[in-house]
């Protein structure tokens, strides 16, 4: 409809013929009801008989209507907050959500705004309601969770394209709450849980085998070195002496012990 080039006829410029007369016949009073003030961030979209004047919003500033042929839409261009109230959404793991998000858009072309669409909001609303509903339902909750941010420029990508011929240009959509049941938040708290049980009895296995093996290297090199042996004697005795000083701890070697049994095994 903004693109429409046809003329307003013959009886059309009589009219506004008539219009300019009434105008200067009625001068300087006129002027007061035909000047209108447009704002820093107002647009004016005018139409004389019927038709769009310009294909270009008139503003800011001062613009001149005739009386009787021309009426005129003021367009706010500032940026719009639309809020997505909670939506029930079914993932595509069949796991029942609540999401609401906000979107922020804003009006670059008031013409299209005004000749496109019969209320620009109320559509860019039900269109960000219905389209968060559908990109929300082929994610898996894991996905959901974890991309928000890539989510809500996919969701942003999609109405800005669908928004483009009613002259809307969506800044940023942002994902606020994702809402769970509450037994599926206690199902993932055991399943986290359990992950890091798990993980640490691994770390534990893996420490108890390097000792292990710490272990028995220290085992091959103090067998090579009976001295070494009672000097890590001495060293145990010393700790135990330091920690406990009313325990007496005598190391009794094994070599002795092993002399003993042989000789009652000779008697």
């Amino acid at each position: 409809i903004a693109d429409r080039r046809e003329g307003i006829g013959v009886c059309g410029w009589i009219l506004v013929s008539l219009s300019f007369f009434l105008l200067l016949i009625t001068f300087p009073l006129s002027i007061w009801a035909c000047i209108k003030v447009i704002r820093e961030y107002e647009r004016a979209v005018v139409f004389r008989l019927g038709h769009v004047l310009s294909k270009k919003a008139k503003g800011p500033g001062l613009i001149l209507v005739l009386p009787c042929t021309d009426t005129f839409i003021k367009v706010d261009l500032r940026m719009n907050t639309c809020n997505i109230p909670p939506q029930e959404i079914l993932t595509k793991d069949a796991v029942t959500t609540q999401v609401d998000g906000v979107v922020y858009y804003r009006i670059h072309s008031a013409v299209s705004a005004v000749a496109n669409v019969a209320n620009v909001h109320s559509a860019t609303f039900l269109l960000a309601q219905a389209t968060l509903r559908n990109v929300l339902g082929t994610q898996s909750l894991a996905q959901l969770l974890a991309g928000r941010e890539e989510i809500a420029r996919s969701i942003q990508a999609i109405l800005d394209s669908a928004t483009e011929q009613w002259g809307i240009k969506v800044a940023r959509v942002e994902i606020r709450d994702v809402r769970i049941p509450v037994a599926m938040q206690r199902a993932m708290a055991a399943e986290a849980e359990a992950a890091r049980e798990a993980r640490a009895k691994i770390v534990a296995a893996e420490g108890e085998m390097n000792a292990s093996k710490a272990l028995k290297q220290a085992s091959i090199v103090l067998a090579d070195s009976p001295a070494g042996l009672q000097l890590r004697y001495l060293q145990a005795l010393t700790t135990l002496a330091a920690e406990n000083n009313s325990t007496i701890v005598f190391p009794l070697p094994i070599n002795m012990l092993e002399s003993f049994r042989q000789k009652n095994r000779g008697g």
